[in-house]
């Protein structure tokens, strides 16, 4: 199950060729999203298991999730965006059926990603399905 605006990006991502065009996307993705308010980078909101820092910011609006994150690395800040398409809109239990995996597969990400950013993209998976399966 993805959102429309994760098929959105699954469309956009058809378009660019190779990896690095990819890759640039994914940046600007991070680039675009609203910051982070400063007093929400707190150690409640931060992931561990990440090479870089990251926050994620849960909340819950009529049963659906919505979070927003911020990085101190641009690729993880694009990474973040995408989660945000994959997950923001859904309910804790469309959520809990999401195979994060497979989605991201359909970007291509699983194959270009260093081990250390595959682990945190896990790290920050997880952190959505627990927020959401507390939620629940």
């Amino acid at each position: 199950m993805a959102t429309p605006a994760f098929e959105e990006l699954v469309e956009d991502f058809e378009f660019l060729d190779d990896w690095e065009d990819r890759y640039r996307h994914v940046i600007d993705l991070g680039k675009a999203m609203e910051p982070l308010p400063e007093p929400l980078r707190v150690p409640a909101t931060k992931v561990d298991g990440c090479a870089s820092q990251v926050w994620l910011h849960a909340q819950f609006d009529g049963g659906k999730l919505h979070f927003d994150g911020a990085s101190d690395a641009m690729i993880v800040s694009g990474l973040i965006a995408v989660l945000r398409n994959l997950y923001n809109g859904l309910t804790p239990a469309e959520v809990g059926g999401v195979d994060a995996k497979a989605e991201l597969a359909r970007l291509g990400l699983n194959d270009h990603l260093s081990a250390q950013r595959s682990n945190g993209l896990r790290a920050m998976i997880e952190r959505v399905r627990e927020t959401a399966a507390q939620e629940a």
